[in-house]
């Protein structure tokens, strides 16, 4: 990305070069003012559409995104980088996740009855309320997949939506909002925003702003954080942060299975997920023959020109993002751990570029950064652990607790199960995997503790942080 004061340009991470028709320029702090105002206007009238209709029309909505889901898979790769190979999933996610919060919708949204206490003479319910204008800042990783997390429910909660799209993705923000301008849904009542980070801050001030939906680092939802604090009046702010997460795997995992599954969990979109898997914890009984078929399916990984359909590593997002990754493997090495992928079976990866060698390192701890600290790319460290305990206790060694996953027996082995559930019970994390890693399913919820955010995506609770209760008592005997 570049940017000035007036204007923001997209630049390829596989060419190092300005994309095209990517300049954006930034409205003035008066237009953007003007904006958010038509924003809460709007909404007024967009909140007394019946349920049913804001639900057809999201159903039109997923029918208008399918009609140029073709043109999808390239546009995304020029803007940042994944092979075009595999963004197909990430528009088949985005469709399913749309139509799963649709299939809920009207029972996520129903006033909740308490007839059954009702005392003679009175009715008592709760109602769902939308909470008014929601500024959705999205990331450019997973742009379509994380933003239909908030956007669409917060529309069919009757909301209206401020979009505001990374800088390095922001055709997928205006394609997400031609298809549902063509569905029906009025123009004022979700608009695209393209902001630097002074607008971003002054759109997050603004009292008419209800809420915030940012996914982004740490420092980003930091400086979110801080600047509704600032804000006139009490903001609701929702934020999907960082992550380190870890992978355990048990004596009695299922190992070509398992070794499959976590080098793509680490490899996939270069590694550039909140989600990845970034560093193993292995049984020392099944270590060296864990790190041997790690390290033999990674090398097999071909890294080059995202566009062509046999790549299926691409480049990181930014010249400088490699750059970082690259130190802290370095920092690592220096520290003792040991690398087990040459990096000449990569020659793509060279200095100055946005494409990094995938790396596996071992004689690794919790004295480097690289098992510590997000490295967004595509690295994994693996450790040696002598029992659940001590895997449990590294597990939950860190500032970040998104995803984590438990790989063992649970099919044929009744008490490997009684040791996941232990996990689960003990693991510091929103969400806690068996055998699996690196997956959102809509009907769960998608949050995080410690640094990795705060606030709800997805399932029923997500419509739960895009409405407020409004309780209503009715006395209708009166003596």
């Amino acid at each position: 990305m570049s940017f000035s004061t007036t204007e923001q340009t997209t630049i390829s991470p596989h060419t190092q070069q300005p994309l095209a028709n990517s300049t954006r320029v930034y409205p003035s702090k008066d237009a953007l003012g003007g904006i958010i105002k038509q924003s809460k206007e709007a909404q007024k009238g967009w909140a007394k559409v019946p349920l049913k209709e804001r639900i057809a029309i999201g159903r039109k909505f997923i029918d208008e995104f399918k009609r140029t889901a073709d043109e999808v898979p390239l546009e995304l790769t020029l803007q940042m980088g994944r092979p075009v190979s595999q963004v197909g999933g990430e528009v088949r996610g985005f469709l399913d996740r749309a139509d799963y919060m649709l299939s809920i919708a009207e029972s996520s949204l129903a006033d909740v009855s308490l007839a059954d206490t009702d005392k003679p003479g009175f009715k008592r319910y709760i109602k769902r309320a939308p909470l008014g204008v929601v500024l959705v800042i999205a990331p450019w990783n997973y742009p379509y997949l994380v933003s239909i997390n908030a956007v669409l429910p917060a529309l069919i909660a009757g909301n209206t939506v401020l979009f505001k799209p990374s800088p390095q993705t922001p055709l997928t923000a205006e394609r997400f909002a031609a298809a549902l301008y063509r569905a029906g849904v009025p123009q004022d009542v979700i608009q695209v925003l393209h902001l630097s980070p002074e607008l971003t801050s002054f759109a997050v001030q603004h009292p008419s702003v209800d809420f915030v939906s940012f996914t982004g680092s740490v420092q980003g939802g930091q400086a979110i954080e801080k600047a509704a604090v600032e804000a006139t009046g009490f903001k609701g702010v929702g934020l999907e942060l960082g992550g380190k997460d870890p992978a355990y795997v048990r004596a009695d995992a299922n190992l070509d299975y398992t070794v499959g599954e976590l080098v793509d969990g680490a490899m996939f979109n270069s590694g550039q997920s909140c989600c990845s898997i970034e560093r193993i914890y292995v049984h020392e009984s099944i270590f060296d023959k864990f790190v041997d078929k790690y390290a033999e399916l990674t090398k097999k990984y071909k890294l080059g020109d995202p566009t062509l359909p046999d790549t299926n590593l691409g480049p990181v997002v930014s010249a400088a993002s490699a750059d970082r990754i690259r130190k802290q493997v370095a920092d690592a090495i220096k520290a003792g751990a040991k690398p087990l992928i040459p990096e000449d079976l990569f020659p793509a990866a060279k200095s100055g570029t946005a494409y990094v060698a995938p790396q596996v390192l071992i004689n690794v701890d919790h004295s480097m950064e690289v098992m510590t600290e997000e490295t967004f790319g595509p690295i994994v460290g693996i450790q040696k652990v002598s029992s659940d305990e001590e895997a449990l206790k590294l597990m939950n060694d860190s500032p970040y607790g998104l995803t984590s996953s438990v790989w063992t027996n649970a099919e044929s082995n009744p008490e490997s199960e009684e040791a996941f559930l232990k996990f689960v019970d003990e693991l510091q994390f929103g969400t806690v995997f068996l055998n699996r890693c690196d997956y959102l399913d809509p009907a769960l919820a998608w949050t995080g503790v410690k640094n990795s955010g705060r606030g709800i995506s997805l399932s029923k609770f997500g419509y739960d942080q895009l409405t407020r209760a409004k309780s209503v008592h009715m006395k209708i005997k009166v003596d």
